[in-house]
């Protein structure tokens, strides 16, 4: 079956919702929920578990209702999802590319409870957008959206794959999205954040009123830095290689030249990353040594678009 969806050369004015990928260009950014999630026991302590070890969640998440800030990542994820729907360009549930991230979602979602315990109750959904960017994001909530430039363009691997849905997955447990809420309301002033405290309503409906801010919300070199960890440990429990970071962003590195040098930008350097990496790969070999791998392995899509 030939499985073709509208891409943005079909496209008149396909919005540009800016994603993380920070894996990408540094912007922090389809739908079936997915079921059968395991159940983990208590987390180890931390002082003891095997992997990396990024600290606490900062405390600037806690000033903003975690209900307030997935509930209004859920409508703009619903309201991307019929904007691609209208557009002819939502993958449907039966193309073979989001067949294969779903699966990958599926072996990594396990692991994410450890991480932030609000996992274990979010409806995990991921879809596939026929967009040439190369993006992906993960909004609060677990709410993941893949761009089919991305996989296509970058001609990723199922543990390249594994190591950007980790990274992705990470900024939603690490709460880094909250977490730039959090900083924002606090310097509108201790005032006005004292006032809203008193009453969560009024707090919630500034988190509301932000919840359109979603998709555009950048990351900081340290959420960045801390994603790209968080997000190896998690492709490494579910049985990728951590190593596919490394290729990575080589690939992504060939494909952003003419980016702008690591001190102009808020995302750290690919070169840097890739160092980061390596010195972080002895935490969590053991864990992808011993991890059972999966059972199914995908190939990328062609290089390009049949009859393009």
């Amino acid at each position: 079956m030939n499985h073709r969806f509208v891409t943005d050369a079909d496209l008149p004015a396909w919005p540009h919702a800016a994603g993380c990928v920070c894996a990408l260009h540094g912007r922090r950014r389809l739908t079936l929920g997915l079921a059968g999630l395991a159940a983990l026991g208590a987390a180890p302590a931390w002082a003891q578990r095997e992997g990396v070890d990024v600290g606490k969640n900062s405390g600037f998440a806690k000033l903003v209702p975690a209900e307030q800030v997935e509930q209004a990542a859920a409508q703009q994820y619903l309201q991307m999802q019929r904007q691609a729907a209208a557009q002819q360009a939502l993958a449907p549930d039966n193309h073979p590319q989001l067949q294969r991230l779903r699966y990958i979602a599926q072996r990594i979602i396990p692991y994410t409870k450890p991480w932030n315990r609000r996992a274990a109750q979010w409806k995990w959904e991921v879809i596939l957008i026929g967009s040439a960017q190369i993006n992906a994001f993960c909004m609060p909530g677990g709410k993941i959206a893949f761009y089919w430039g991305i996989l296509q363009k970058l001609q990723l691997t199922d543990d390249e794959v594994a190591m950007i849905m980790g990274h992705e997955m990470a900024h939603a447990l690490r709460e880094h999205a909250r977490e730039r809420m959090g900083k924002t309301f606090a310097t509108r002033g201790a005032l006005e954040i004292g006032s809203a405290l008193l009453g969560l309503g009024d707090l919630g409906r500034m988190a509301a009123g932000m919840g359109g801010q979603l998709l555009t919300l950048t990351f900081s070199r340290s959420d960045e830095s801390e994603a790209d960890l968080v997000g190896m440990e998690l492709a490494a429990r579910a049985g990728y290689s951590p190593a596919a970071g490394v290729t990575l962003w080589q690939k992504m590195a060939a494909a952003s030249k003419g980016a702008p040098p690591e001190f102009l930008s808020t995302h750290p350097a690919g070169t840097t990353r890739i160092k980061d990496i390596e010195a972080n790969l002895p935490k969590v070999e053991g864990l992808y040594e011993r991890a059972p791998k999966p059972a199914r392995r995908f190939g990328p899509p062609p290089a390009a678009e049949p009859g393009r």
